[in-house]
């Protein structure tokens, strides 16, 4: 099961127990969109295809879980594999569980090379969407945020590497 019920400071102390690190947003953004392709989902192939169901994704459908109805829950890693990769074979970028980054919330740097949100702020980044969201938060560019202490059952991890 995905690791989950982490704070921010959990996800990244982690990280670099594991010899990975916390993603920027850019970055996380880059990999659930396909990079270049800007999928409309981590696993829209063609990009701007906008099927969600079951066996893409673990969500909400606005009457049922794809999970556990009628309370909802994670399922393992790689359930949806191959169907709900993305473009470079990343499970679970989407649905789920909510997974943390590096920058603090903030408004999108425009243009942004290689940016990150790293002037302080209240709030951490967080993406991805959960099992009990909706359609819209599976969608790749969707952004929220948490405070970073907080350690909610539907937050977790996602390490990076080079």
């Amino acid at each position: 099961l995905p690791i989950n019920c982490l704070s921010w400071y959990d996800a990244m102390a982690f990280c670099i127990w594991d010899g990975g690190f916390l993603p920027t947003e850019a970055e996380w953004n880059y990999a659930a969109s396909g990079g270049s392709e800007q999928r409309v989902y981590p696993w829209s192939n063609p990009p701007t295809m906008e099927v969600v169901d079951c066996q893409h994704v673990n969500y909400y459908n606005g009457t049922d879980y794809c999970v556990n109805p009628p309370t909802g829950g994670t399922l393992r890693v790689g359930t949806h594999s191959p169907l709900g990769d993305g473009r470079w074979g990343h499970a679970d970028i989407a649905g789920n569980i909510w997974e943390w980054v590096l920058d603090y919330d903030a408004a999108y740097a425009t243009p942004c090379d290689n940016c990150a949100q790293l002037t302080p702020g209240t709030n951490r980044g967080m993406r991805g969407g959960y099992f009990k969201n909706s359609m819209g938060n599976m969608r790749a560019a969707n952004r929220s945020s948490n405070q970073p202490v907080d350690r909610p059952q539907y937050l977790g991890v996602r390490c990076a590497r080079y």
